[in-house]
């Protein structure tokens, strides 16, 4: 039995910590599994700068008595599909695969997460696969920027290091250091197993807890609270374009206003109809692309803008995104509120047409709140903000008077940053 579409997520915790969550959904003949760990980049120390990223990396190349080929040909027979991904407050493991492959999936993860080779020699090839990422994205002008936004928003914190380290960090790495971390990043403690789809509920705890239920906690690593120092940084390159960000400090996950700065940014930058599109891109062209966009972490967030545009127009750009945010802080209109909540709430009820969505989500509002909430509660959050809530926010966003600016591309580029705060704090 694979339940029914109304049929509410079950969460269950195993003897050692470990949260399962399932969630069946009829009809569907596949089923997502991920496996995510409450911890990644911001639980490092300056000289672990990237280990969590190289780990993810490093449990592929073998596993659980499989090589890195043996793996993924063990999924990919029975076709499924492995990824990962290594976040600042997440290191996530995802299999999608055809109904009845559940076993196979979490024997995979359960492999990769705890029982993953570290070869010497296999560190060391992955340790130049890393440092050619590392500078891949370098080299990615509308990637580096918002590593540059990032660096000097937490400036000398975990958050405002690159998730990908440095080289010489990445480069520090040996085996035994590696399993250590490992031990840490992925223990029990902070750890969701969430299966999505044609899922069995009995199944799915009787192989969780074989597989996972037997693993203990270490002593788990801490982080420090956050701290938004604000702050431009301007990086000349020979390019055709600019590349500009612009970050507010903003409220966290936790925070109650954590759905006004949602709407906000769905009217400031969400959509075609948005205020930054209507009035950068439309109405005085200055710039192709144009968005804003939020990050929400466990205690902090910021609000953000990217824009590319001509280097000649960075200081007029920067000046009419300080104006639609000051200008949306102080009024917003019904409809425009409207249009925003509608915005929101199809793109909450759309990805839940997507298996591998819905069990990211729950893994994630459970690590996050404690809880899941359901996509009608949510709605109904959404539902609540009213037009005093975005004003209060707007106070909270400006009151610091705390923005980054980062910017790179020819000279004039730079002019963005102050044209951005004289329009915003003057």
């Amino acid at each position: 039995m694979t339940g029914s579409k109304s049929d509410p997520p079950s969460v269950h915790t195993l003897s050692n910590g470990v949260t399962v969550i399932c969630d069946p959904a009829a009809g569907f003949e596949t089923i997502a599994v991920s496996v995510v760990a409450g911890r990644g980049a911001r639980w490092e120390d300056p000289g672990r700068s990237g280990w969590s990223h190289l780990l993810e990396h490093m449990v592929f190349k073998g596993a659980g008595g499989r090589d890195a080929r043996q793996i993924v040909e063990a999924i990919e027979a029975r076709g499924g599909q492995l990824n990962a991904a290594t976040g600042h407050e997440r290191t996530s493991f995802q299999v999608r695969a055809l109904a009845g492959e559940l076993p196979l999936a979490l024997e995979i993860l359960g492999d990769l997460l705890q029982r993953p080779t570290l070869d010497e020699e296999d560190l060391a090839r992955e340790k130049r696969v890393v440092g050619q990422e590392i500078a891949e994205a370098a080299d990615t002008p509308d990637d580096q920027v918002f590593e540059l936004a990032q660096s000097a928003a937490f400036a000398g914190q975990a958050l405002g290091r690159p998730i990908l380290g440095k080289t010489e960090t990445v480069g520090a790495a040996d085996p035994r250091a590696l399993e250590i971390w490992r031990a840490a990043v992925y223990a029990p403690d902070r750890l969701v197993i969430s299966a999505a789809g044609a899922v069995d509920e009995a199944e799915l705890l009787a192989h969780a807890q074989s597989i996972f239920g037997q693993s203990a906690a270490p002593a788990a690593p801490t982080h420090d609270q956050a701290r938004f120092t604000g702050g431009g940084v301007a990086e000349r390159r020979r390019l055709e374009q600019a590349h500009l960000v612009f970050l507010l400090p903003a409220p966290g996950s936790l925070d109650s206003d954590i759905w006004a700065l949602r709407l906000f940014v769905e009217m400031l930058g969400g959509g075609m109809s948005s205020r930054l599109f209507q009035e950068a891109r439309e109405r005085l062209g200055l710039a192709y692309a144009i968005d804003a966009y939020s990050d929400s972490y466990a205690d902090v967030g910021v609000l953000g803008i990217y824009a590319g545009c001509d280097a000649a127009d960075a200081a007029a750009l920067g000046k009419v995104a300080a104006e639609q945010i000051r200008a949306l802080a102080a009024q917003v209109a019904g409809p425009e509120l409207g249009r925003a909540k509608a915005q929101l709430k199809a793109g909450l009820f759309m990805s839940r047409e997507s298996l591998l969505s819905r069990a990211e989500l729950a893994a994630s509002q459970r690590l996050t709140f404690g809880r899941l909430q359901s996509p009608r509660e949510l709605a109904a959050a959404i539902d609540a903000v009213s037009a005093e809530d975005i004003a209060r926010l707007g106070a909270r966003l400006l009151g610091p008077g705390l923005a980054t600016v980062s910017s790179l591309g020819p000279k004039n580029a730079a002019s963005a940053q102050p044209a951005f705060m004289q329009a915003l704090f003057a």
